[in-house]
């Protein structure tokens, strides 16, 4: 069985998790984020992980366990140099973005650091603050939320093509992707939590339960049920 750890980072809105990959496969869920990796064996290497538009299994040897920094929606192309759609459903080696050299020391200094995630935040948190600009954040917000884009556009003080190519730089997708991806994690988080999928439909803006249990489906490759099943 896959374990899973995670905590607050002490990048803004970030969070550093570890993950030991068990037999069956491990599902990792749309959340309108980025991450960096590392990997210790075969050989130290850090990956980076663009934003994902729909479920993604990983390939990896069971026991391999992987250390990653999660950034906030929106956050990770200022602290990595590179537009978040060039990297969408994609996996892509640091030291494809970053000079090879700088990317071999420091996995070098994550194989031998006995807290490989604190190293990272120090890692993210030297490049910036690692927190999301203001615009960008308050773009996620709105997304979040549901606002229609046309309302959020005027609220930034965009057009609705200057907003879709904000939203695609920063997040790696449209803002209907964007809004899409963000309810999903609110609405499951809210069913975790005991909330009946009706109730979590109707509290979010989905027409109703079926809709919800359709972009559940479409955007995750699983029924609602299964997929939160123990």
């Amino acid at each position: 069985m896959t374990s899973y750890r995670e905590r607050a980072s002490r990048v803004p809105g970030a969070a550093v998790w570890t993950v030991l990959s068990g037999a069956g496969p491990h599902r990792v869920l749309p959340d309108g984020c980025m991450d960096v990796l590392f990997y210790r064996e075969p050989s130290p290497r850090l990956v980076i992980a663009g934003p994902d538009t729909t479920a993604h299994i990983p390939e990896v040897v069971p026991g391999t366990r992987t250390t990653g920094l999660r950034f906030a929606p929106g956050a990770a192309p200022a602290v990595l140099g590179i537009p978040a759609d060039e990297l969408t459903d994609r996996r892509v080696p640091l030291e494809e973005v970053w000079p090879a050299r700088l990317v071999r020391e420091l996995a070098g200094r994550l194989a031998e650091s006995p807290a490989p995630g604190a190293l990272l935040e120090e890692i993210a948190l030297g490049r910036g603050t690692g927190a999301a600009e203001p615009l960008v954040a308050a773009l996620a917000r709105a997304m979040a939320a549901g606002r229609p884009v046309p309302e959020t556009a005027r609220e930034l003080g965009l057009s609705e093509r200057q907003l879709r190519r904000r939203s695609q730089a920063a997040f790696g997708y449209g803002p209907k992707r964007l809004s899409r991806v963000l309810r999903l994690g609110r609405g499951l988080d809210l069913v975790r939590a005991g909330t009946p999928a009706a109730s979590a439909a109707a509290a979010l803006g989905w027409a109703d339960q079926a809709h919800f249990a359709r972009d559940v489906r479409e955007l995750t490759g699983l029924p609602l049920r299964r997929l939160l099943a123990p």
